[in-house]
């Protein structure tokens, strides 16, 4: 089942956080694949780009340029990401942290797919 999530968004040079909604990650974790997880680490950058530049047409998001970790919490595990621009932290989720780390970590590190037309 996919329902909303949400996400804590804080952009540097402001003083206040912003709870914001992911749409299309599945509700339960432990049946996530690389692709929900890329949805996720998705949903997540767009969430802080939209509280960022409000009205503003969404990027197309590459999984780079980003600092991230998974840190335990009460019922599960919290995702952070970070950037120049600020932070956005999801969870808490009911999974393993070893096992979302290295879901993490696959995605992220998987090759870029090519936006040339050949």
């Amino acid at each position: 089942m996919v329902k909303a999530m949400d996400v804590d968004v804080w952009v540097r040079g402001t003083n206040h956080a912003r709870t914001e909604a992911l749409r299309g990650v599945p509700e339960n974790p432990l049946t996530w694949t690389d692709a929900d997880v890329r949805t996720l680490l998705t949903e997540m950058l767009l969430a802080l780009e939209r509280v960022r530049n409000p009205g503003g047409d969404a990027p197309i998001v590459t999984l780079r340029g980003f600092s991230w970790i998974v840190s335990a919490d009460k019922g599960g595990v919290l995702v952070h990401l970070e950037m120049q621009t600020g932070t956005a932290s999801a969870g808490p989720f009911a999974i393993d942290q070893a096992s979302l780390t290295s879901m993490i970590a696959r995605v992220v590190e998987a090759p870029v797919a090519s936006q040339t037309v050949h």
